[in-house]
């Protein structure tokens, strides 16, 4: 479990494609130091586990259908990537509840100042838009975001000068390619209501005495 609460960028020091997928190492200023073997962590956006730590470096195995699924494929050494460790019991809870699993990949369509903060849009399919809600919260790349505004076939989001700082959010631009994940509460809400017939409408509501007429 995450928060989209980025704790550094690391250094991408290998990106090795191998039979099974690709062996990745990080450079890292704390995230290795703090890990052991077998411990999760986000990169991102995405779910490894470190299978080998060497100082301020970690190992980790990605697996084809994580290249698949993410913009992981596309790492190549010196890249910059976002690194969030797994949620231990007792931190603080800063972003929304991620869990590493990403849904889809989207393209950068907009990129735009307003103020001293940056308003960016995202290309998506429909079936990762719909699990979407204005205010509500999406992970892109791993870190944690607000909703402004949701369409079928896109949304925006707007991005203080501190996620700018220290994400790789802050570098990037119109036609870029980002993995998304889809707030995992809205999707179970969205999969409970749309397996049960019509689901919540104005007429289950009234019955049910949540609206008086």
């Amino acid at each position: 479990m995450f928060t989209g609460i980025i704790r550094e960028m690391g250094t991408v020091a290998q990106a090795k494609v191998t039979t099974a997928g690709m062996a990745l190492a990080v450079n890292t200023l704390t995230v290795a130091e703090l890990s052991e073997m077998g411990d999760s962590v986000a990169v991102n956006g995405a779910c490894l586990t470190i299978t080998r730590l060497d100082g301020k470096m970690f190992h980790a195995d990605v697996t084809r259908e994580t290249l698949s699924k993410t913009t992981l494929g596309s790492l190549r050494t010196g890249d910059k990537v976002n690194l969030e460790p797994a949620l231990a019991a007792g931190e603080r809870f800063g972003g929304h509840f991620v869990l590493g699993h990403v849904d889809d990949v989207g393209i950068v369509t907009e990129r735009r100042t307003e103020g001293d903060s940056v308003v960016m849009g995202f290309s998506a399919p429909r079936e990762f838009t719909k699990y979407l809600v204005p205010k509500g919260s999406v992970a892109v790349d791993g870190v944690s975001l607000t909703l402004t505004e949701v369409d079928e076939a896109e949304f925006h989001v707007s991005l203080i000068p501190h996620t700018l700082d220290v994400t790789t959010l802050g570098t990037r631009s119109v036609g870029d390619k980002v993995n998304l994940e889809a707030d995992v509460i809205g999707k179970h809400i969205y999969q409970y209501t749309a397996t049960r017939g019509n689901g919540v409408t104005l007429d289950l509501l009234r019955r049910t005495g949540f609206i008086q007429d």
